[in-house]
């Protein structure tokens, strides 16, 4: 994948088995939302960790990336996006990079929605009104910039541009949107495009990367379809349509061997189909896991995500519910050394054991405030970054 990724995802481990690890992308290095991260405190107090920092970042759904010491996020004030970098130790702004942007909705989630992508020492991140910069890491300066809309007559989707940007080799991917460019891979240095490809109505998804057959190929979950493409040229290799009410698919794709499990909201449900050269088919389909924003996380043969309001977990191979559990609400969810970390829409943030047994909750506490607190929480070098629509904090669970 490159060797920024391998420097981006190196892991620390002394003596004890303790692994620390950076998160310096959407989903995390591997995009599957589980961090090697190990020996971090997975039994917190009544009250929680301790609070390292707290910070205002605006306004936004973004989550956090998180490299070299440094953590990058974005947020809205008075129509105004930033994007951050601050100290992921001490909270400190590094740097910021301001741009107009309409922050306003038409069902009243303001604010940004993509989490930027950290490569080496280049920043990339967009706006909901289809702004895409590289930045430089060090000091926030632009490097290239793109105007979705302007350069390749892109729609603006109705809750904005929502997909986080996919480095892969010398290329930034993103879902674009235009005629002939529904998706479209640029120079990463330069900004040139490399290739464009399709005409789907995009969605509120992210691109993932996999490799079929020995061939290094992307997922992509449009408006109304989850498609196969190279990561070459970008040409089609499989489809399937996927039709959910307002085109909102939002949810990654979770791709296990030649199987891509996808999921969405508004009564749709999920489906588990099967990729190969002869195209694909499916191999269940059923509405016990419907992802409203939230993207769920396989492990070991299951699924454990949010259906709605309702988390639970689903046999990966039948789609079969193991379990469920309302206490959470809607929220989102990550892994780390076989643990769940849940968060609620209310700010509840919890460690849940990843098990098919049955809900075990091993401890929780109130995080946040608010409503609608939908950005994924991150675990990096023993730190949990967790945010509601403008707070965003640093909560110590580095073991003794």
């Amino acid at each position: 994948m490159g060797l920024a990724w391998l420097t981006a995802g190196v892991c620390l481990m002394n003596s004890a088995g303790v692994v620390a690890t950076d998160w310096p992308r959407w989903r995390g290095v591997a995009v599957d939302g589980v961090s090697a991260e190990r020996g971090w405190l997975e039994q917190w107090p009544a009250d929680g960790p301790k609070q390292l920092w707290k910070s205002d970042v605006g306004v936004g759904y973004s989550s956090m990336s998180v490299s070299s010491g440094h953590l990058y996020t974005m947020g809205n004030t008075n129509d105004i996006d930033i994007i951050y970098c601050l100290d992921a130790n001490t909270g400190a702004t590094v740097w910021t990079h301001t741009y107009p942007c309409i922050a306003k909705d038409p069902n009243g989630y303001p604010g940004t929605r993509c989490t930027p992508t950290v490569d080496g020492n280049h920043v990339y991140a967009g706006s909901r009104r289809g702004n895409f910069f590289c930045l430089d890491a060090n000091n926030g300066n632009v490097i290239w910039s793109k105007d979705f809309p302007k350069d390749y007559g892109a729609k603006i989707p109705m809750w904005g541009f929502a997909g986080s940007p996919l480095v892969e080799g010398d290329s930034v991917i993103c879902e674009v949107g235009g005629a002939g460019s529904s998706v479209v891979a640029f120079n990463k240095n330069t900004g040139d495009e490399i290739w464009k490809a399709g005409d789907d109505p995009i969605g509120y998804s992210s691109i993932v990367p996999f490799t079929d057959r020995g061939q290094r190929c992307l997922a992509v979950l449009s408006g109304r379809a989850i498609v196969g493409r190279s990561i070459k040229d970008g040409k089609e290799l499989w489809r399937m349509d996927w039709k959910t009410s307002y085109d909102i698919n939002a949810a990654t794709p979770i791709i296990v061997d030649n199987k891509v499990f996808v999921s969405s909201g508004y009564g749709t449900g999920c489906a588990l189909i099967e990729f190969g050269a002869d195209g694909a088919k499916v191999v269940w389909q059923n509405k016990n896991m419907r992802n409203h924003v939230a993207t769920c996380i396989f492990w070991e043969g299951y699924l454990y995500g949010f259906d709605e309001s309702e988390f639970k977990c689903l046999d990966f191979k039948t789609g079969e519910v193991k379990w469920s559990e309302k206490s959470y609400g809607k929220g989102s969810v990550f892994l780390a050394n076989g643990k769940l970390i849940v968060y609620g829409q209310k700010g509840k943030l919890g460690v849940v054991q990843a098990s098919p047994d049955g809900f075990k909750e091993i401890t929780s506490f109130q995080a946040l405030g608010g409503n609608d607190t939908w950005a994924v929480p991150v675990l990096a070098n023993g730190k949990v970054y967790c945010r509601s629509l403008r707070d965003l904090v640093c909560l110590d669970v580095k073991a003794n």
